[in-house]
């Protein structure tokens, strides 16, 4: 074969470069059928996502479909449509016609239909900076704030009256109500109650408008609606709770040639989680009950609205009642003054030395205080310091009491040094003993207290309340 090779190099050259030409075009085929090969699985891929894709968004739409109800005119329409349309089962509404296609793509505005909502609940908004709830806006600003909190063992029954002797009372005329309550199970459990004890108020000032029946405090529980139309300028500074610009200045008349209008504070709701989110105690104590948690809470609720109130109440719904408005003894103090009630207690230990005294000191009662706002917004931080500090002293957790605490902060002068505190030791009321009561103890009691068998008082205030045929026509349990 060499010698073959020697004597025709040119057959040489020949098979050489077909050997070349056969490779060049076959690593050129291969690169070609590569690359196609490519292209097709990328294209494929490309178009089984977009399938993908397409199916998922198809199914997601139809899935979350939910018939659209025209927007009414009126607030009682309003409401009257959407009772209408909770009272009907979903599974059985109608489908959709064809030539509607703006619900094609409805998933911005998603809700699960599973989350399941009492009847009767309007659409609910926040109530400040995108926390809270908002149950009524009121009319106009108002100077006075009521912080109340609900603690965990407080029934329907015990919130729908504390509410209801609330609007009777007048103080939501000239004040805003916010309730703190311990958890977000908490909060969506009482809104159905305080949405129909606020539409029963604006109806019972609505029939007593129409009868031109002013009403008047023949008993305890009586109501009086005078105390909720004002007279005087239309211009009022709106309400701090809610959207701007949604304020109800409609229910305004003219009288003897000077505005008449309707007066009444704004309710708001919000959830312990929300001013707390970090559970400020829960590494100090092994269960934070609300009436301890609701300290770490006031710093922010009342620091985002320093601004807006002069007076502030702290209130417990679970023990007491407000017959009357009790702002009237702290609106003439100073800014920085809180209101106490308080009671002697004798205690201390006997010993050799101190056989004959006995240590006194007083015992004040957490359930309601009282004063300016700047003075509020201290007492809550100090009494927030004290709680960590007296929980550190003790070495069984959950063996402190908010009444000791709150005790023990006010003995100590230094601390609250920079508060004019103002003690009174003025008695409340038994709620029991005022039942039966006239026009005149109810000039003496504006607060009154819950005994043990809230039950049985509750029922006998109930039957109280509606014995008037005008109230009785209003509430649903008379």
């Amino acid at each position: 074969m060499g010698l073959l090779l020697v004597f025709f190099p040119e057959d040489q050259n020949k098979i050489t470069n077909s050997i070349d030409n056969k490779s060049t075009a076959s690593s050129r085929f291969i690169r070609r059928t590569s690359s196609s090969l490519l292209f097709t699985k990328a294209q494929s891929t490309i178009s089984i996502c977009a399938l993908l894709v397409f199916f998922t968004l198809l199914l997601f739409t139809l899935s979350t479909f939910e018939p659209s109800i025209p927007t009414p005119t009126t607030p009682s329409s309003t409401i009257n449509n959407s009772r209408r349309f909770l009272s009907q089962n979903p599974q059985l509404s109608p489908p959709p016609s064809s030539s509607s296609f703006h619900w094609f793509f409805p998933m911005w505005d998603y809700k699960p239909l599973h989350v399941k909502q009492k009847p009767n609940i309007p659409p609910t908004s926040f109530a400040l900076q995108r926390m809270g709830i908002l149950y009524t806006r009121g009319t106009k600003a108002m100077n006075d704030l009521i912080v109340s909190h609900v603690a965990e063992d407080v029934a329907e029954d015990e919130l729908r009256l504390f509410l209801r002797v609330l609007h009777r009372s007048g103080v939501t005329s000239k004040a805003d109500t916010v309730f703190l309550f311990g958890s977000s199970s908490s909060s969506s459990r009482f809104s159905f109650v305080i949405h129909e004890e606020n539409e029963s108020f604006l109806r019972l000032i609505q029939h007593y408008k129409e009868s031109n029946n002013k009403g008047f405090r023949e008993s305890v529980f009586s109501f009086d609606s005078t105390q909720f139309w004002k007279s005087g300028k239309k211009d009022v500074g709106e309400p701090i709770w809610g959207k701007k610009g949604r304020g109800n200045y409609s229910n305004s008349t003219e009288a003897e040639g000077e505005l008449t209008r309707l007066t009444y504070g704004s309710i708001v709701g919000f959830d312990v989680n929300e001013l707390d989110p970090e559970n400020s105690l829960a590494g100090f104590l092994d269960h934070v009950p609300i009436s301890l948690r609701r300290w770490a809470c006031y710093p922010m609720l009342l620091g985002r609205v320093r601004r807006n109130f002069k007076h502030i109440m702290l209130l417990d719904v679970k023990h007491l009642m407000l017959l009357r408005d009790p702002f009237g003894r702290v609106r003439n103090r100073s800014p920085e003054s809180v209101y106490l009630l308080t009671k002697e207690t004798s205690s201390g230990k006997h010993s050799k030395r101190n056989s004959e005294k006995a240590q006194s000191h007083c015992q004040v009662n957490p359930a309601i205080l009282m004063g300016g706002a700047r003075g509020i917004r201290r007492l809550a931080n100090a009494m927030l310091t004290e709680i960590v500090r007296a929980t550190m002293q003790h070495k069984k957790k959950n063996s402190v009491s908010e009444s000791g605490i709150l005790s023990q902060l006010v003995g100590n002068g230094y601390i609250l040094k920079n508060i004019n505190l103002i003690t009174s030791t003025e008695s409340i009321q038994e709620a029991s003993s005022l039942t039966g009561s006239s026009s005149n103890s109810a000039a003496d009691y504006s607060i009154i207290q819950r005994g043990n068998s809230n039950h049985e008082l509750n029922s006998l205030i109930r039957k109280i309340i509606c014995l008037s045929e005008v109230d009785s026509s209003v509430y649903r349990d008379c």
